[in-house]
């Protein structure tokens, strides 16, 4: 609140000033004081010129004045005023007279009266009006404190020429005359004005600004949406080469449905010093047009690039060169300016038109395409072939004709690129370092050809002959090796004997596939991609009559077995799935025929069929040698799968302890008991037979064994367990449903012999030669119960006349024969 506005108060009427006031106290002190205002005849006072000002403060007893012709502030004590105090107000034009304080030496004001304020002026006008254009919009400022403050934070500028220089003066609101449509001065509007000096600091102002001319209303401006972010954004011009900001706010419309590339129209407004787009409305796609394209296609060569994957300085940063009426001339280009975004190279060949910027008159090249049969003939471009095996998001593999490796590519290397990329398309390319992975190659100017145009192989037209050495796998899972899935083909090349791989794909007729030691005829492809070769077109010739073998089943296993060959040499593998007929049938020495084919490096029979009984003629038995003892002193392969020979052999006890020992060998048909495992340093007896090559073999040999009686604990499929311990305690005895005799079902409880054998791979004991003695009996548990039962607790007595069955290892109950009744004895 003001010191008026105090003074006003009820409580200020009787007021009298503290006799400590500094400024009382300074006339107090003089003894000639009689009044409080002094006269011009006063000893203090410094001159008798009157000043002018304003009243700048007011406070309880005192208050100062901010003198008019020069830079001064003085103080003053209510007391000098002439004339009611409380009607005084800051701003108040006064009259006085400058005096000294006694006490301090210091200036005041003194005599101080009212005077009209037109009478009080700082500043002094020219006489004439200057012409200048405002360079710097003025703005309101607020009063703080209830004082005026300086209008420096809000002052405009304007500019003006004096004899060949330019100076730049300040002005506010204030100084403004209002015309009669209050049209607001803007930056760069033509204006008179009075040039005012201050008084008391020789500072000069514009005063009284009028415009001279008020501008035409601006039309408004067009452009193209160039960029946006989160809440702003920017719009080209079409009327200068330059980018305006806008906010979404300034946007008639909903601002979802703007997007970038709209053409727009807006009003330009100064905000901070800064153009702004305001007032933004959309139009009609096509209406803003930036540049003039020509019709004449010209021919050129490019001899500078764009810098991929890095941001260009220059927006039109590639030259290209062509033959124009003035010579050869280069003419720019930028990002957008090529069709398509496949890669151009230095010394291309290019097709484009000329296009002129309707703002700057610059002319650049634009719909550049390339000329590929001129570029890459011109260029000697090495070009490569493929197909294309995968597609991803944005890229993709191609798979080389001319390299062993996927080539990587982006969809946007396809030249033609209007055709929707797909897998299994022959495409021509070239092959360059990707930038953006140093260690890693790509294609690029991908160009599709016709079905049929890649060719991975390079067949020959001359016939080959040879005989098949390994046949393919026909079913190859997809970890395997590609190599062992091929067959393989012996022939005669140029004086050397060579093996070339074949697929069945290779075959001419899949159906009749080639065999084992068959005749084929074929060519040699030479495969591009590693510079190597393989059989394709194979036909057979001749079919390997004499592949047919003869043998006898020496091994089953659960889906598998052995066959071992006529001459007892050796065994062949062969799985369940080359046996013509139901494989449960077969037995152990089963006479069979089969075509022996070697696959993934093994050799394993195909196409077994049985043979009837005596198809392989048998050896003589030697009768005058009689039966003979001896032991085996090695096991046949299949006991012991560690050992490289497949026969065992079996050595006859000499008469004399020093007489050299005779060993003769053994297959599976020398066993008596096809299912007698026997083992080193078994005791066996045997006979000696003589075979059409002159040798000769043991045959008949049976096992001279303990055999051992037990009871069987449980079955459980096809093998179980016989309630003896063998080497390890507490541990049953181990038997496969193979080794029982004649195949006689074996429950738990049936009391069994059996022979104890040590596999020779894993160590552990299991029975075989198992045969069934009697049928099973009670369990331990209840046989000793029914021993402790004395006939006094049994009453009545009761008789079993049927035992109960168990489960026999079919599903559901076989059919009985009802037993006669027998009555109670």
């Amino acid at each position: 609140m003001s010191a008026v506005r105090k003074m006003n108060s009820p409580q200020w009427k009787n007021f009298q000033p503290p006799a400590q006031d500094p400024a009382i106290l300074s006339y107090q002190q003089g003894s000639n004081i009689v009044s409080p205002i002094l006269s011009p005849t006063s000893p203090t006072s410094t001159s008798n010129i009157r000043e002018t000002g304003l009243i700048e403060k007011l406070l309880h007893s005192y208050g100062f004045i901010q003198c008019c012709d020069r830079e001064a502030r003085l103080f003053f004590h209510f007391s000098e005023y002439a004339g009611d105090i409380n009607t005084v107000k800051i701003g108040d034009a006064v009259e006085f007279q400058m005096s000294c304080d006694r006490r301090t030496g210091r200036p005041i004001a003194c005599s101080i009266g009212r005077i009209d304020k037109d009478e009080v002026s700082f500043e002094v006008l020219s006489e004439e009006r200057f012409t200048g254009s405002i360079v710097q919009e003025a703005r309101p400022v607020k009063n703080k404190n209830g004082c005026v403050i300086g209008q420096a934070d809000g002052l405009g500028r304007v500019t003006y020429e004096h004899n060949g220089e330019w100076f730049f003066l300040p002005y506010g609101l204030e100084d403004v005359v209002e015309t009669a449509n209050a049209y607001k001065i803007k930056s760069g509007d033509t204006v008179t004005f009075y040039i005012a000096t201050d008084k008391r600091n020789a500072n000069i102002h514009a005063r009284k600004l009028e415009v001279i001319s008020v501008p035409t209303v601006q039309s408004r401006c067009q452009g193209v949406v160039c960029s946006m972010k989160d809440s702003f954004g920017f719009i080209e011009r079409a009327d200068m080469v330059k980018e305006i900001f806008f906010h979404y706010s300034e946007y008639k419309g909903d601002i979802n449905e703007l997007i970038l590339g709209d053409d727009v129209d807006f009003d330009v407004q100064t905000r901070n010093g800064k153009e702004v787009a305001v007032n933004i409305s959309s139009l009609p796609e096509g209406t803003v047009i930036f540049e003039d394209i020509g019709l004449d296609k010209i021919v050129g060569k490019v001899i500078k690039t764009l810098k991929n994957g890095r941001r260009q300085s220059d927006p039109l940063g590639g030259r290209i060169s062509y033959e124009g009426p003035k010579g050869v001339t280069e003419m720019p280009f930028g990002d957008k300016d090529q069709i398509g975004d496949y890669s151009l190279c230095q010394g291309d060949v290019v097709e484009f038109k000329v296009a002129t910027d309707r703002r700057d008159k610059l002319q650049r090249a634009t719909s550049i395409c390339l000329m590929e049969s001129e570029t890459f003939e011109q260029n000697k471009e090495k070009r490569e072939t493929g197909v294309i095996v995968s597609l991803k998001d944005g890229y993709g593999f191609i798979h080389c004709a001319e390299r062993d490796s996927r080539m990587f590519f982006h969809f946007s290397e396809i030249l033609n690129g209007e055709k929707d990329v797909k897998p299994q398309e022959e495409v021509e390319f070239t092959v360059t370092q990707d930038l953006s992975t140093p260690d890693r190659l790509m294609a690029i100017r991908i160009k599709y050809l016709p079905k049929g145009s890649v060719n991975f192989t390079h067949v020959r037209p001359e016939k080959y002959i040879g005989t098949i050495e390994r046949e393919p796998a026909l079913n190859s899972g997809p970890t395997k090796n590609k190599d062992s899935d091929c067959g393989n083909i012996i022939f005669d090349f140029e004086g050397t004997i060579q093996q070339v791989p074949y697929q069945l794909k290779d075959l001419v007729d899949p159906r009749s596939p080639p065999r084992y030691g068959d005749k084929v005829e074929f060519n040699l492809a030479e495969i591009k991609r590693n510079n190597t070769r393989g059989a394709v077109n194979v036909r057979v010739l001749f079919r390997n009559v004499a592949s047919k073998c003869l043998g006898f089943v020496a091994t089953l296993k659960e889906n598998y077995g052995f066959i071992e060959s006529a001459d007892h040499e050796k065994e062949i593998f062969f799985h369940f799935s080359s046996f013509d007929g139901d494989p449960t049938e077969l037995d152990l020495a089963d006479e069979v025929e089969y075509t022996v084919t070697r696959k993934n490096a093994k050799v394993s029979a195909e196409n077994i069929r049985r043979a009837p009984k005596g198809t392989i003629p048998m050896e003589e038995i030697l009768q005058d040698q009689g039966m003979l003892k001896g032991k085996i002193v090695r096991p046949m392969r299949i006991v012991n799968p560690e050992q490289e020979e497949y026969c065992g052999l079996v050595q006859v006890d000499a008469a004399d302890e020093g007489a050299q020992p005779v060993c003769y060998p053994y297959g599976i048909t020398s066993l008596a008991d096809k299912r007698d495992f026997l083992q080193t340093a078994d005791a066996v007896k045997f006979q000696l037979a003589a075979c059409k090559n002159g040798a000769t073999r043991a045959v008949n040999i049976a096992a001279v064994r303990k055999y051992i009686r037990a009871r069987v604990d449980s079955v459980k499929g096809q093998f179980g367990f016989i309630n003896y311990e063998a080497a390890e305690e507490g541990k049953k005895l181990f038997f496969h449903m193979t080794e029982v005799h004649d195949g006689v079902e074996i429950q738990a409880g049936d009391e069994v012999e059996f022979v104890v054998v040590q596999n020779q791979r894993n160590k552990k004991y299991s029975a075989c030669s198992v045969r069934k003695i009697t049928s099973r009996q009670r369990p331990e548990r209840l046989v000793s119960r029914l021993k402790s039962i004395n006939d006094d607790m049994i009453s009545p007595r009761l008789v079993a006349v049927r035992q109960p069955k168990g489960p026999d290892g079919t599903k559901g109950f076989a059919p009985r024969i009802p037993l006669p009744h027998q009555p109670t004895v």
